[in-house]
C-alpha cells in the first residue's frame, strides 16, 4: 500500500528562507510532540535521551519535502521501541527520513571515519529531550573538529573538487542541480562548516553570500512545489511553473540563479584560496612595473605612490600572464582612477589585448573583475549579458562566458590572421547584442561603434568589428547548408566578404564561435566544410574561377549506374544506394536510417537519362559504437521492394522513444521555409527550420516525393532542439520550382513539420 505524501506545512503565501524556517517550525512542534509521547509510552527518563535535527533540518532550511535527518542520541539505553514509535509516523506521512540512534561516543566515533557524519554534526538542534546530551555531543564535535581541523579542512577542499567535476558550474546548466552544482548550495554549506571547524575561515569573504543563498533556496522551495517531490534539478519542464511562483518569466529565474551560483562559486573560491595560501605561505617575489607575486596572486606592491600604481587592465594582463589570480587585497583596493579614461589610450587597449590573448587564463581574471565590480566599467554593455541563459541544449554557456570561452578559443587562432586584436575583440562582441532587444545581430552592430569608440579604435578597425558582427554566421551556415559544388555558392561569399585578410578573421571567430558553444555546432565534419569553403572563397578572391571539387557522382559510380543493377553499398559513416529512379527513392533510405535511429549530417542524389538513381548518405555514427549497418541493409532492400510499411515504422518508433527524448529548448523551434532560387543555376535550394523529431527528415522527403521533386543534394544539420535541413531540388521537368509550387511546398513542408 503506497502512502500519501503529506507536507508538514503547506503555507502557499511563504517564499525562500521564511518558508524554510516556518516549516522547520512547524516540523519542531510535530517531533518534539511525537517525542514525548514515545518516550511517555514507553516509560523512560526524557533526560537521559534527546531528538535532534542535524543537517538542513538542523540549520532549518527545510523545504518542502527536504529530508527530515534527525539523530535520536541516549544516554546507553534500549529507546528501539521509542525510535520507531517516532519514525513510523514520519514515513507514513511519505516524508524522508535520515535517522541514526547512538550514543554521544558512538557518534564520535562515526564521525571520525566518515566526511558526511562529521560535518551533519556542526549542524545540530535540540526539538526535545536532554539539553546536556546534546551539549556534550556539541563540545565533543568541535573538539574533534579543533583536533582534525587540517586534515577535514583539506577532506573538504577535496569533495568540493570531486563535486565540482561530477556535477559541473550550476551557472552554465540547461537543467542545473541548484544543491550540489559549483555555486550551488552545497558550497554555501562547505564555508560554513570550515568556519566551524577553523573560526575566521570566511572573516574575509565579499559581501553577497547570504543574499545569492536566499536566491537559491527560494528557487529550491519553490521547485519542490512544482514537482511535488523532493528534487534538486530544475528542469525545463518544471521552470516556467517554478518562475511564475516567484512572479518572474523563466529567463529572468534562470539569469538570477545563474548569478547567484556564479557568486557563491567566486566567494567559495576566493576563500578556499586564501586559506590554502595562508595554509602554505611563500615569499613574496617582486615583478617590474610596481607588481609582485604574492602568495600566488599577482599583487600591486603597496608601498607604491599612488601616482605610480598600476592600472586594473595592467595587473588584470600581468595575472593572466603569469596564470594567476588578482590579490584580493589589490581587488578590493581598485578605485575609479585605476580604471582608464575614455577613450583608452593606446597602452591600456594594449593591456586589454593582452588579457583576451591569455585564452583559458583570462577568463577566471575576468570573473575577479566581474564580480568585483571592474569589468562593467570597462564595457558597460556587459550588464546586459551577464548571467543571461540561452535555455536551449545547443549552449552550454550563459551569454557573457560563451562570449569569454570564444576568445578564449580566438586566442588559440591569432597566428591564422593578420589582425589578432582585432579577431580577439571582434569574438568578445561578436554576440553582445543578445543582451538587448531585437535581432542580436543588427543590435550589435548598432553597439560596436560605439564601444569601439569608447576603446580608442579609429573608424576603419571600427567597422571590421562591425563586420564580424554582420558576418559571424555567414560561413557556418553556407558550410553546413549550402552544396559547396555549386559555383553560385562560393561566388556570393566572396562577394561578402570582399578581401582575403577579413576571411581569416571570420574564419576564426567563426571556429571559435563554434567550438564555444556545444558539441552540436563543432566537429570534424563541419570543420572539413568551412575549410574548404574558406580555400575555394580564397581562390576567387585571388581571381581565379570557382573550384567546384569532384563532380558528383565520380567516374566509378556512374559506370556502376550503367550497369543498371542495384547497389547498396556501406563504408563506415557512408551509404551509397542506385537502384531505378522513381519518386521517394530518397524518402525510402531516409526512413530505414530513421527506422535504425541513424542521423543523418548530408546527402546527394543523382539521376541519369536512363532511369537510374544515386543516393549517397553520410550519418553520424551512435553513442554506442560502430553504425550497424547489418541492420540497415536488410531494411532497406525491403524498402525499396516496396514491402516495408516505412511511415507505419518510423510512427511506431517515434511513439516508442518519444516519452524518453529528453527536452531540449525551453521554447521549440518554429517552422520556417527559405526559398533561394538565385544562388544555383540549376536547382531551387530550401532551406526548412523546424522542431527536430524522430523521422522529419522521412516525412519531409516524402512530402517533396508527392509533389514529384527531384533531390538533388541535402544538408542535414541537428542544432540542438533545432533540426535545419537544406535540399536543391528541380521539378518533374528538370526545372525551378515557380511561385505555385512553392506555394504547395511550403504548406506540405510546414504541415509535415508541425505534425511531429
Amino acid at each position: 500500500m503506497s502512502r500519501q505524501r503529506t507536507p508538514l506545512l503547506d503555507a502557499p503565501d511563504l517564499t525562500g528562507v521564511e518558508y524554510c524556517r516556518a516549516h522547520s517550525d512547524a516540523a519542531d512542534v510535530w517531533l518534539a510532540a511525537s517525542f514525548q509521547s514515545a518516550v511517555a509510552e514507553h516509560g523512560l527518563d526524557a533526560d537521559r535521551l534527546a531528538l535532534v535535527a542535524i543537517g538542513g533540518f538542523g540549520r532549518r532550511e527545510l523545504c518542502p519535502w527536504s529530508d527530515l535527518d534527525l539523530l535520536l542520541v541516549h544516554d546507553d539505553l534500549d529507546v528501539a521501541g521509542v525510535a520507531e514509535s517516532l519514525w513510523y509516523p514520519i514515513w507514513d506521512r511519505g516524508l524522508k527520513l535520515g535517522h541514526t540512534v547512538a550514543t554521544v561516543p558512538e557518534l564520535i566515533e562515526l564521525a571520525a571515519g566518515e566526511l558526511d557524519r562529521a560535518t551533519a554534526l556542526l549542524d545540530t538542534r535540540l526539538l526535545a529531550g536532554s539539553a546536556s546530551l546534546v551539549t556534550e555531543l556539541d563540545d565533543a564535535v568541535v573538539e574533534l573538529w579543533a583536533r582534525r581541523a587540517p586534515e577535514l579542512l583539506e577532506r573538504l577542499a577535496i569533495s568540493a573538487t570531486r563535486r565540482r567535476a561530477k556535477f559541473g558550474h550550476l551557472a552554465f546548466h540547461l537543467e542545473p542541480d541548484i544543491k550540489e552544482g559549483t555555486g550551488g548550495l552545497r558550497d554555501v554549506h562547505l564555508l560554513r562548516w570550515a568556519e566551524r571547524a577553523a573560526p575566521g575561515f570566511t572573516a574575509t569573504a565579499p559581501d553577497g553570500l547570504d543574499e545569492a543563498t536566499g536566491i537559491l533556496l527560494e528557487a529550491r522551495v519553490a521547485l519542490h512545489r512544482a514537482a511535488g517531490r523532493p528534487t534538486d534539478v530544475l528542469t525545463l519542464e518544471l521552470q516556467d511553473e517554478v518562475a511564475a511562483q516567484l512572479d518572474v518569466d523563466a529567463d529572468e529565474l534562470m539569469n538570477r540563479v545563474a548569478d547567484a551560483a556564479r557568486r557563491i562559486a567566486w566567494i567559495t573560491d576566493r576563500t578556499w584560496r586564501q586559506w590554502h595560501q595562508r595554509a602554505h605561505p611563500s615569499e613574496i617575489q617582486p615583478l617590474d612595473g610596481g607588481l609582485e607575486i604574492r602568495a600566488g596572486d599577482i599583487a600591486v606592491n603597496p608601498d607604491l605612490e599612488s601616482d605610480h600604481r598600476p592600472t586594473v587592465l595592467a595587473v588584470a594582463a600581468a595575472a593572466a600572464r603569469f596564470d594567476a589570480r588578482i590579490h584580493p587585497m589589490t581587488l578590493d583596493g581598485f578605485r575609479a582612477a585605476d580604471l582608464p579614461t575614455e577613450p583608452w589610450p593606446e597602452r591600456e587597449r594594449a593591456h586589454f589585448v593582452e588579457l583576451l590573448a591569455a585564452g583559458g587564463r583570462a577568463i577566471p581574471v575576468i570573473e575577479d573583475l566581474d564580480q568585483s565590480g571592474l569589468f562593467e566599467p570597462l564595457l558597460p554593455e556587459w550588464a546586459a549579458v551577464r548571467s543571461k541563459p540561452q535555455r536551449n541544449s545547443l549552449h552550454r554557456f550563459t551569454v557573457d562566458r560563451h562570449l569569454l570561452e570564444a576568445a578564449a578559443n580566438a586566442a588559440e587562432l591569432t597566428d591564422r590572421v593578420a589582425r589578432p586584436d582585432l579577431l580577439l575583440l571582434g569574438t568578445l562582441l561578436h554576440d553582445i547584442g543578445k543582451g538587448f532587444p531585437g535581432d542580436h545581430t543588427v543590435v550589435g552592430m548598432e553597439r560596436i561603434p560605439e564601444i569601439a569608440l569608447r576603446m580608442g579604435l579609429d573608424a576603419t578597425d571600427a567597422r571590421v568589428l562591425v563586420d564580424l558582427c554582420r558576418d559571424h554566421l555567414l560561413l557556418p551556415d553556407v558550410a553546413t547548408r549550402r552544396d559547396l559544388s555549386e559555383p553560385g555558392t562560393i561566388l556570393s561569399v566572396a562577394a561578402v566578404v570582399a578581401d582575403g585578410d577579413y576571411l581569416d578573421l571570420l574564419a576564426a571567430l567563426t571556429e571559435a564561435d563554434s567550438k564555444a558553444t556545444g558539441p552540436a555546432t563543432w566537429g570534424s565534419w563541419k570543420a572539413a566544410l568551412l575549410r574548404e569553403l574558406v580555400s575555394r572563397t580564397h581562390d576567387v578572391l585571388d581571381g581565379q574561377e570557382p573550384d567546384t571539387g569532384e563532380t558528383f557522382p565520380p567516374e566509378g559510380l556512374r559506370a556502376r549506374m550503367a550497369a543498371g543493377e542495384r547497389v547498396v553499398e556501406t563504408r563506415r559513416e557512408s551509404l551509397t544506394v542506385i537502384d531505378a529512379d522513381r519518386p521517394g527513392t530518397f524518402a525510402a533510405v531516409s526512413g530505414v536510417l530513421a527506422i535504425a535511429g541513424l542521423d543523418v549530417l548530408d546527402a546527394e542524389a543523382y539521376s541519369d537519362d536512363s532511369g537510374v538513381a544515386l543516393s549517397r548518405f553520410t550519418v553520424l555514427p551512435p553513442s554506442t559504437g560502430a553504425v550497424p549497418w547489418d541492420t540497415v541493409e536488410p531494411l532497406l532492400h525491403r524498402a525499396l521492394d516496396g514491402r516495408l510499411a516505412l511511415s507505419a515504422r518510423v510512427a511506431q518508433r517515434a511513439r516508442t522513444y518519444h516519452p524518453y527524448r529528453r527536452r531540449l529548448a525551453a521554447v521549440p523551434p518554429e517552422f520556417e521555409l527559405h526559398v533561394d532560387n538565385d544562388t544555383s543555376e540549376l536547382s531551387t535550394i530550401l532551406e526548412i527550420h523546424a522542431e527536430d523529431t524522430i523521422g522529419l527528415l522521412f516525412r519531409l522527403t516524402q512530402a517533396l516525393a508527392e509533389l514529384h521533386l527531384d533531390i538533388r543534394s541535402a544538408r542535414v544539420q541537428t542544432l540542438g532542439p533545432l533540426a535545419v535541413d537544406t535540399f536543391y531540388v528541380r521539378d518533374a521537368e528538370g526545372r525551378k520550382l515557380d511561385a505555385d509550387l512553392l506555394a504547395e511546398v511550403e504548406l506540405a513542408a510546414r504541415q509535415t513539420a508541425e505534425a511531429g
